[in-house]
């Protein structure tokens, strides 16, 4: 995520490196190739021009303290400017009314039915509501055939009428629906096409007029880069719509859409899809992003994915296990499922300040665990809950189920043993007692 722009930023603050204080003729020097960075990230061109402006005129005016470098305060400045160019803080999504009445809209290709999805589980399962998905695009029928599909996998139901081609009126029957069977949330998908065309504009305008939407979403793929800026822009001076969504952000994006955006429409940026599974969904903070941007990481973001996956009646059997030195290669894998549900594993990693840039040429996939979890699963029950029994015999019929080397069986169970030791140590530390995760 943004990793082209990180690496350059952190040139153009090399420039203040050794510097004894900040001046003119430095600072314009560093912005000038701050400014090329953020053009080469595909940022609008008027929007790099003011960012600059008013990051020099920031640097210029500061009483610098001798405790602090020139560069520690170019980096602070600039931190500070690029979280208020994105919206500054994150904005919520309107659900005051029942049912609430989500409007998707965007182009053909930039996510929308996936999106839909991914709100809808986050919405039920976060803000616990009952949500109603609305097959709106009657043009693809794989377009509402892959809604169904997910809505199955989240166990939301999907409105559609597959004879109907009328889209105003499928939006207002499933409304009726959504009071008559309790739904205090409808998200309707909508039709797009590779390009804005009058027609589109005209159908979803009259399905906006119809439903009188509580949020109207403006969906983008985040890699087309300034062409989602000027697409957002087309939408919006149609549509006026309340938020923008950028998916697929955890591909090799420039960064040009999420940091112009904002300051383009004057609209703020709710959500960000990160991946392609159904929980890869965050809101969007504008410091956290900046905090990554600058490879500060992002370990806020790191602990709220955390304690998603955390139970606490599991936590505490763990914390039994654990000081009877008992925990076991069930407990172990149980782990490696809980940290597979929080995300891709290298946008993990980078959330941890100083480790992103250290990574950055590391392949580092979500099969990671493969050989792990080959092993283990190649254990018989027994051994699995009982892992002094695994003797050299043992080992290498595990070696040969699970496609494996001896050394790596080997391996595998001194860590296990070395974590095993580490976890009952900590725990007689805290008095028994694992420390808690706090909410």
């Amino acid at each position: 995520m943004f990793e082209s722009l990180s690496n350059r930023l952190e040139r153009s603050f090399k420039i203040l490196k050794g510097e004894g204080k900040i001046t003119e003729i430095n600072v314009a020097e560093t912005l000038k190739d701050v400014r090329r960075a953020l053009l080469d990230a595909d940022v609008n061109y008027k929007t790099a021009k003011q960012f600059t402006e008013t990051v020099k005129e920031k640097a210029l005016g500061q009483n610098v303290l001798t405790a602090v470098k020139p560069e520690q305060l170019m980096v602070k400045i600039v931190h500070d400017e690029l979280a208020s160019l994105m919206g500054g803080t994150a904005t919520d999504i309107n659900l005051k009314s029942s049912p609430a009445i989500i409007l998707m809209s965007g182009l053909q290709g930039s996510g929308k039915t996936t999106f839909s999805g991914k709100l809808a589980k986050l919405l039920k399962s976060k803000r616990g509501k009952n949500p109603l998905l609305v097959a709106g695009d009657v043009y693809r029928p794989a377009a509402i055939e892959q809604l169904k599909i997910l809505g199955t996998q989240i166990e939301v139901p999907v409105y559609s009428e597959d004879d109907n081609k009328n889209p105003v009126q499928i939006a207002l029957n499933a409304i009726k629906l959504a009071k008559q069977n309790g739904h205090d949330l409808v998200i309707i998908d909508t039709a797009g096409r590779l390009a804005i065309d009058e027609e589109m504009m005209k159908e979803i305008t009259a399905i906006k007029d119809a439903v009188k939407p509580d949020e109207i979403l403006f969906v983008v793929d985040s890699m087309t880069g300034q062409d989602a800026v000027n697409t957002a822009k087309e939408f919006n001076d149609r549509l006026n719509f309340d938020g923008v969504v950028l998916t697929k952000l955890d591909g090799d994006t420039r960064g040009g859409a999420a940091l112009s955006i904002r300051s383009v429409v004057d609209k703020p940026i709710k959500f960000v899809g990160t991946g392609e599974k159904m929980d890869a969904l965050d809101v969007f903070h504008p410091e956290r992003m900046a905090d990554r941007i600058l490879g500060m990481g992002d370990i806020v973001s790191l602990v709220e994915r955390a304690q998603e996956q955390y139970d606490e009646e599991e936590a505490r059997r763990l914390q039994k296990k654990i000081a009877k030195n008992q925990f076991d290669f069930n407990d172990f894998i149980g782990q490696i499922q809980q940290i597979k549900k929080m995300g891709n594993l290298k946008d993990l990693a980078s959330m941890i300040p100083g480790v992103g840039k250290a990574i950055k040429d590391l392949d580092i996939d979500d099969d990671a665990f493969k050989s792990i979890e080959a092993i283990i699963y190649s254990m018989t029950p027994k051994e699995r809950s009982a892992p002094e029994i695994l003797n050299g015999s043992r080992r290498q019929r595990i070696a040969k189920g699970s496609g494996t080397s001896i050394q790596e069986v080997n391996k595998l169970i001194k860590q296990f043993d070395e974590t095993r030791k580490m976890m009952k140590m900590m725990t007689q530390m805290k008095g028994g007692k694992m420390p808690k995760m706090r909410r």
